[in-house]
């Protein structure tokens, strides 16, 4: 299994995983998740890796068919400003490849910022570390696990 596996039972939260058949021509694979296994795309929660005006990486989780609002998100974590981290520079903090990026399991610990709406429903799904594999858990729990404070940093 994936480090995102591994790190969620090891914490020995409650989780489902689910797993489907990754179109590599897919267009959005937050999107491509929530259509494959049949779900509403507000409760699929992609995982972005900013960087910060101090240069300090850090993660937003937001739904799927969301953007990220940056200007929120600078707010969130305190500092003035933020946008996209290189593909590079996330997927060697992670440990995982963009598209396959998981709050759960990364290689290094980052400050991770969670959308409020993921508390309006009793799970919600986000990678498990690779393209075509999900983890279902309660928003309670991915916090917990992930360090992760709540915030409202999605637009539509």
């Amino acid at each position: 299994m994936t480090p995102a596996v591994t790190a969620a039972r090891k914490a020995g939260i409650a989780i489902a995983i689910h797993e489907y058949e990754h179109d590599p021509k897919a267009r959005s694979f937050g999107l491509e998740a929530a259509e494959k296994l049949g779900l509403d795309p507000a409760r699929v929660f992609k995982t972005l890796v900013v960087e910060t005006a101090e240069g300090r990486l850090a993660v937003g989780i937001v739904p799927v068919a969301c953007q990220l609002d940056m200007k929120a998100m600078a707010r969130a974590l305190g500092t003035r400003k933020a946008g996209m981290a290189e593909r590079a520079a996330a997927e060697r903090a992670t440990g995982y490849v963009m598209g396959g990026i998981s709050p759960l399991g990364q290689k290094k610990r980052l400050a991770m910022v969670l959308d409020d709406t993921a508390f309006t429903f009793p799970t919600i799904y986000v990678s498990g570390g690779r393209r075509g594999l999900d983890i279902e858990l309660a928003p309670g729990d991915l916090a917990k696990l992930t360090g992760a404070a709540p915030a409202a940093i999605a637009e539509a």
